[in-house]
């Protein structure tokens, strides 16, 4: 599941998985998408159910008393939403209010949907935009030191 598409958020706040996507999404068999927080971007993430089992549970196994273990917890497994779908049908998915607000993401404005093999990204598409052409944001994090423990995890 690669590549970028625009598409509209609606006026719920909802989104609708690429067609693209939905077929490879059904072969899987997943009922289920979680919605969190990017760690490092104003971006959401987002898991196929089975995926974001194996990095939930990996990220609760993790000693939360080291201080950049738990503010990781926090931002993924804290801000977490999970939905159930009908993969043969459109997979509408709610990206809830404060998640939106996090990624600057408005109702009724196009957003940039990346497939990135076994996740998604969801971008404002101007904040898409910036970083692809080099641009820095505001209210990205890009110097924090990962200890060992989280290095091996691909969220």
């Amino acid at each position: 599941m690669f590549g970028l598409t625009s598409i509209s958020i609606d006026a719920k706040g909802r989104l609708s998985i690429p067609a693209k996507y939905r077929d490879q999404l059904l072969l899987q068999n997943e009922t289920s998408i979680v919605v969190t927080r990017d760690p490092q971007y104003p971006a959401l993430k987002i898991y196929p159910g089975s995926i974001w089992t194996s990095i939930s549970n990996e990220l609760q196994s993790l000693q939360s008393l080291d201080p950049i273990v738990r503010n990781l917890q926090w931002t993924i497994l804290g801000n977490a939403s999970v939905s159930s779908f009908n993969p043969s049908e459109r997979m509408l998915i709610l990206l809830p209010s404060e998640l939106r607000q996090y990624a600057e993401i408005n109702i009724a404005e196009k957003v940039s949907f990346i497939g990135m093999g076994n996740k998604f990204e969801v971008w404002n598409h101007e904040n898409w935009e910036m970083r692809q052409t080099g641009g820095a944001l505001s209210t990205e994090i890009l110097e924090v030191v990962l200890p060992e423990s989280l290095k091996t995890i691909s969220f």
